[in-house]
């Protein structure tokens, strides 16, 4: 995949992106873009273990394992992939999980004038398939889109 980068001005302070961004009940309005039911498990401290889950055709959970490589509160956030979720089931030495091990996202919160300028670096070594590619193009622009708009709104 290389390196998708987006951005987007929220007419918010970036304390409350944040908050937007990662309060659960707001995280899952947002990341619902991605995949319907999306969620997570886990916390943002850094260092932790955190799942990013949805619900499968099945109805079984699917999604990421991920650390917290960095948090700096209301100024960065950095996730890095460990593995797969894969019918509900952690795995992390698959061929498929070793593929997303060790991609990140990168989250930069710079505030100018009251409004936020949000950063998403995306970046993987792993070979990830050109279908991800195209769905990561289609999807970011309307996740952010979302987010800016539950972040004005409230």
């Amino acid at each position: 995949m290389g390196k998708l980068q987006y951005s987007i001005v929220i007419n918010a302070p970036k304390e409350k992106v944040w908050k937007t961004m990662l309060n659960k009940d707001t995280y899952e309005k947002w990341t619902d873009v991605f995949m319907p039911g999306s969620s997570y498990v886990g916390d943002w401290t850094e260092g932790s273990k955190i799942l990013f889950l949805a619900p499968d055709e099945t109805g079984k959970l699917s999604g990421m394992v991920s650390r917290i490589k960095e948090n700096h509160q209301y100024e960065h956030i950095s996730i890095e992939s460990i593995g797969v979720v894969s019918n509900g089931e952690e795995d992390t030495s698959s061929q498929e999980a070793k593929k997303w091990a060790g991609s990140l996202e990168n989250y930069t919160f710079k505030e100018f004038d009251g409004k936020t300028e949000l950063h998403v670096d995306l970046t993987s070594d792993g070979d990830v398939d050109r279908q991800m590619l195209e769905m990561s193009e289609k999807t970011w622009p309307k996740a952010l889109t979302r987010l800016k708009k539950l972040a004005e709104e409230s």
